[in-house]
């Protein structure tokens, strides 16, 4: 009775393993190449306000030690970065975010030497999918290319709202 109890405790605790490994999500098309993943990025932050983003696809991107890198201006319009982890990316972007956010790529250009790429992707937002442009910019993407994926090394984006005006070239 006792072999018959462990063997039946054994069969559930690993249909549940294997259960759970079941519902991890695949996001290896995400990292496959350069464009793959600079789509995934803007895909995973863009939604209306009550759309949930798939938060484990984001970190899914990036190197442990990655970082973003927004650019700003204090109060007194001098220029500033601030340099922050992914996760500290999806508490600021949960927190602060109450309008819809879309971000789309209007234009790239790549770079790639063995294991480095850089991409510098242009883009645009709107609060409402189909809604008025709210800003443009152009996210400064490095990854690294390991044997089987790309990963994000870090994004550095400055926007027009910081005074700067597109270049003709980023836009084509």
């Amino acid at each position: 009775m006792k072999k018959r109890t462990y063997l039946l405790i054994y069969f559930f605790m690993a249909s549940g393993v294997h259960f759970a490994l079941g519902q991890q999500k695949d996001y290896s098309a995400d990292v496959s190449s350069k464009e793959s993943i600079v789509k995934a990025l803007y895909e995973v932050i863009s939604g209306t306000p009550d759309q949930p983003r798939d938060w484990a696809r984001f970190r899914n991107l990036f190197l442990p030690e990655a970082r973003l890198i927004p650019t700003g201006k204090s109060k007194e319009g001098i220029f500033t970065i601030r340099t922050i982890t992914p996760e500290e990316y999806i508490q600021s972007f949960t927190k602060n975010i109450k309008t819809g956010f879309f971000e789309t790529e209007l234009y790239q250009t790549a770079e790639e030497y063995g294991t480095i790429a850089h991409v510098f992707s242009t883009y645009e937002t709107r609060e409402i999918a189909n809604g008025p442009v709210t800003n443009r910019g152009i996210n400064s993407i490095q990854l690294y290319k390991d044997t089987n994926r790309y990963y994000v090394v870090n994004i550095f984006w400055c926007a027009e709202s910081m005074g700067f005006v597109l270049p003709e070239k980023y836009l084509k």
